[in-house]
């Protein structure tokens, strides 16, 4: 069983910046697919940004491409997400979740594993 814990949520104002974090008990995490979705109240839950297991290849939603910025350490299996230039319309509860057999960015019912999750507000 793989645990992820996110934190860095908290509320700013619009324009503001956040960095979220999330730490992996996986003992093979450089193997994993990692991202960040997001879920707003009353709204599915959308993937904003992914990392490949090497590192080097990203994925990005096309509502935060240009304002968020993923990465990931895998010696310290922590993957982040830096937030600038925040939106209201950014207000939702920001999850991580690791795949090891797929980068599904898009579809967030083939990933097995989730943080509890960690909510970032964006104020007008």
């Amino acid at each position: 069983q793989v645990q992820l814990v996110e934190s860095g949520g908290g509320s700013v104002q619009a324009g503001g910046s956040l960095r979220l974090s999330c730490a992996s008990s996986a003992y093979t995490y450089s193997s994993y697919c990692v991202a960040w979705f997001r879920q707003a109240p009353g709204k599915e839950r959308e993937g904003v940004a992914g990392i490949y297991p090497g590192g080097g290849r990203t994925y990005y939603g096309d509502s935060v491409r240009g304002r968020f910025t993923i990465s990931r350490d895998n010696a310290k299996n922590t993957m982040y997400l830096q937030m600038n230039s925040l939106q209201p319309e950014d207000t939702a509860m920001y999850y991580c979740a690791a795949n090891v057999y797929t980068c599904a960015w898009n579809a967030p019912d083939r990933w097995p594993y989730w943080g509890q999750g960690t909510q970032v507000t964006v104020s007008s």
